[in-house]
């Protein structure tokens, strides 16, 4: 095993990273310690704190790759212009990188820091870049100018998947429908489309 010295702090950053992410894809993101990850790299916990402030900062960090990656696949996505069919396929991007690495987007969704600790800038930007492509879906609902009504749409669509999803991931969907996520989700989209639709054309 690499010693101390062997290593560069990049290095180390992404030896770090690499082995938190493949403890969360086994075991969850509960089940990640400073210890397994320096055991895994075979360094000391202490070695990592000269690298992450905590391990608070090291899930940030981990979860803004997966930002990352989740941005990638979703712009992937090749978006025609039409609000409804372009849900539809980010959506069924986000379904398949949710049932891929079920760990992470736990992780990324249930993960929050300590009171009075905020996230820093550049995660937020990686949140609007993500939010950013389920705009550029709904865009053609919107003038040019209605930008902050464009953002604030994207926003609720994506806050209702997501509460589908996590009450998915806890066991209490089938409480209150035998219906699956990606119906549930399919039937979100299109009823929140045709009425922002038909709002928009009252206007």
């Amino acid at each position: 095993m690499a010693r101390r010295s062997d290593h560069s702090r990049e290095e180390l950053y992404e030896l770090a990273m690499q082995a938190a992410r493949r403890i969360v894809e086994v075991d969850g993101f509960r089940g990640l310690t400073a210890r397994n990850v320096a055991d895994a790299i075979g360094y000391s916990p202490g070695t990592l704190y000269n690298v992450f402030e905590n391990l608070d900062d090291m899930i940030v960090h981990l979860n803004g790759r997966t930002l990352d990656e989740l941005h990638a696949a979703l712009a992937f996505a090749s978006l025609k212009g039409d609000p409804t069919s372009d849900i539809r396929l980010l959506l069924d991007v986000y379904l398949g990188y949710l049932e891929k690495h079920p760990h992470l987007w736990k992780m990324l969704f249930e993960f929050s820091l300590p009171d009075g600790r905020e996230l820093p800038d550049w995660y937020e930007l990686k949140v609007s870049k993500v939010l950013g492509l389920v705009e550029k879906a709904l865009a053609p609902l919107f003038t040019a100018d209605e930008v902050q009504e464009k953002r604030n749409a994207a926003s609720v669509l994506w806050a209702g998947l997501h509460g589908i999803c996590s009450l998915s991931d806890t066991g209490k969907l089938q409480v209150v429908t035998t219906q699956s996520v990606p119906d549930m989700a399919e039937s979100l989209t299109t009823n929140f489309i045709a009425g922002l639709s038909a709002i928009r054309k009252e206007h």
